[in-house]
């Protein structure tokens, strides 16, 4: 696991926790502390993915990422970022379940951001909605289409619906239509 460090224009990808240290050090405004080389090498050895941001000043900061990367441009174009075991196998079996022709009954279930107004205040806010409908489609994308295609035109235009690919719609196949 490699680092990739950033304060500024002074940024790094090194192999080694000591690397990311001795750059760090060489940079005056970060002012490294047993602290902060404890707090990194903790982040080095933890299985956390994301990004660390450590805070210098108010409103300055230097970034910590880990990365599959070997180079510095395999990192610039986003190239083994994650690894490999988990990079999109779920994603995979979610497009092929929503892009799966298979006629019938469809149940959908989808979470999206609906405007409303608040008559307490007359302003508008966004509302969690949990909406489910049945339809009869052609495959799990076309369900989704379905859905928000009859929400558009009953909601807010301002609402926001979330992607099919993500977390916010599932959806069930109920059974061939007669």
């Amino acid at each position: 696991m490699n680092l990739y460090l950033r304060f500024f224009d002074n940024e790094t990808l090194v192999t080694s926790v000591d690397d990311a240290i001795a750059f760090l050090a060489n940079i005056p405004e970060v002012g490294m502390n047993a602290a902060l080389e404890a707090d990194i090498r903790e982040y080095a050895a933890s299985d956390v993915r994301y990004p660390k941001r450590y805070k210098i000043r108010p409103r300055i900061y230097f970034i910590v990422i880990k990365t599959e990367a070997a180079t510095m441009q395999d990192f610039k174009e986003k190239r083994n970022v994650q690894p490999a075991e988990t990079k999109d196998n779920s994603k995979a079996t979610v497009l092929m379940a929503l892009n799966s022709k298979r006629e019938g009954w469809y149940e959908g279930t989808i979470d999206f951001k609906r405007v409303v107004l608040q008559r307490a205040t007359g302003k508008f806010a966004y509302i969690d909605t949990h909406f489910v409908a049945r339809c009869k489609a052609l495959s799990g994308m076309d369900c989704y289409n379905r859905i928000v295609g009859y929400l558009r035109g009953r909601v807010d235009s301002r609402s926001q619906f979330p992607s099919a690919k993500g977390k916010a719609f599932s959806f069930t196949y109920l059974g061939m239509w007669k």
